[in-house]
């Protein structure tokens, strides 16, 4: 718990150290919940039932964030990961495309703005890469549904880190 909370410390001492009259855009990035694991043919599977009490658990997560946008990949798990968040803010899900993750229209569309973007234990670190612009993340482990990438633009500082909610 300590160090959560001096990660939370460093990460606001370094934001509040960028220029406050630049664009500030901040990306909470995560990967879809718990997935139905029962049919091992099936490539685009629901979430089960923990993973359904996770997508509640994060919308209570963001629930004391202002968030923008919501995006999730075009998949049942990320859609439902997502929407419960997006509906408690009001927005509409938004679908990105795998094969262009933060491409300049991703960019121009979520500038200044707080976006949570859902994806998959390969694309999740790979779009926090692409925001970096550097390799600074692996893939996520495949059991690892808790972990949330914050990645913080202001001007051209880029601030990240992962926490991990239980």
């Amino acid at each position: 718990m300590l160090m959560k909370k001096l990660h939370f410390l460093l990460f606001f001492i370094l934001l509040s150290a960028c220029n406050s009259s630049e664009i500030s855009t901040t990306y909470y990035l995560i990967r879809h919940a718990e997935k139905d694991r029962t049919v091992q043919t099936n490539s685009d599977p629901n979430l089960n039932s923990q993973g359904l009490l996770r997508a509640d658990m994060w919308a209570k997560y963001f629930d004391s964030i202002a968030l923008d946008a919501v995006y999730a990949s075009n998949y049942k798990r990320t859609l439902q990961t997502a929407t419960p968040t997006a509906v408690n803010k009001g927005v509409a899900v938004q679908v990105y495309d795998t094969n262009s993750m933060y491409d300049a229209l991703f960019q121009k569309a979520t500038l200044g703005k707080t976006v949570l973007i859902v994806g998959h234990s390969n694309t999740t670190p790979a779009f926090v890469n692409l925001i970096l612009a550097q390799e600074k993340y692996q893939s996520m482990n495949d059991n690892d549904n808790s972990s949330v990438y914050i990645v913080t633009i202001k001007g051209a500082k880029k601030i990240s880190q992962i926490l991990r909610i239980p």
